[in-house]
């Protein structure tokens, strides 16, 4: 009896590897930009002055340098999300929901690869992500300065539809002299710097609003790893 059980303990082990090796596998880097209608690095002044009057408005934008979500291969493409809050993001007493929320897939990505990016955008932006009013598939560009996402100055594009520019913050973007990162990124990060808002522009539809944001100190660029 005993030998009967080790046997089907054995075959339960082996069954449940075999099926663990073939689920979809995740391993995705590569780098990201927000960009946000309030300021993420301010001082206590400023950030209670704008709370619960702007800072409802967000883009985030993913590229991918290399990976696959849920074993779809993703190499080179990038999906954004546009987010329209109920309340400035970030603020930890009152909530910003409902939020809805305008995806911009990649239009190289074929069927499969537009589907994975949509979960993986959405997975990435959580509860932000999840109201989904629309779709668009245009065609996305990212670059950083001397290829070095460090630089903090990065242009992020989607047809004519989004522009997100951002570039190092200066001494002389300092108001207070007492400034830190007082939000932190919408989206988990691997690492991210706050940076300064040279274009924050969204001409898409499905949000109620449209918007050209610039010169404020709302901004992240950075890079982001899911390993799954």
């Amino acid at each position: 009896m005993r030998t009967i059980l080790c046997a089907a303990a054995t075959l339960g082990i082996s069954a449940s590897l075999a099926l663990s090796a073939n689920l979809p596998s995740t391993h995705v880097r590569g780098e990201y930009i927000e960009a946000r209608t309030a300021d993420v690095y301010t001082g206590p002044c400023f950030a209670n002055a704008e709370v619960g009057l702007t800072g409802d408005l967000a883009v985030m934008g993913w590229k991918i340098d290399q990976g696959t979500f849920e074993g779809v291969n993703l190499d080179g493409l990038s999906v954004m999300g546009a987010i329209h809050a109920s309340n400035t993001l970030g603020n930890v007493i009152d909530t910003v929901y409902p939020v809805k929320a305008v995806l911009i897939i990649d239009e190289r990505a074929n069927a499969e690869q537009r589907l994975a990016l949509k979960a993986f955008a959405q997975k990435m932006g959580g509860q932000l992500l999840a109201d989904v009013v629309h779709i668009e598939y245009q065609p996305i560009e990212f670059a950083v300065a001397d290829n070095n996402v460090h630089t903090r100055k990065a242009v992020m594009t989607a047809g004519n539809m989004v522009k997100l520019e951002t570039r190092a913050m200066t001494d002389a973007d300092q108001v207070c002299h007492n400034e830190s990162v007082w939000y932190q990124p919408l989206t988990p990060v691997e690492h991210a710097m706050a940076a300064y808002t040279v274009s924050n522009n969204f001409g898409g539809s499905g949000l109620g609003t449209v918007w050209k944001y610039s010169g404020n100190r709302g901004s992240f660029v950075g890079t982001f790893l899911v390993n799954e």
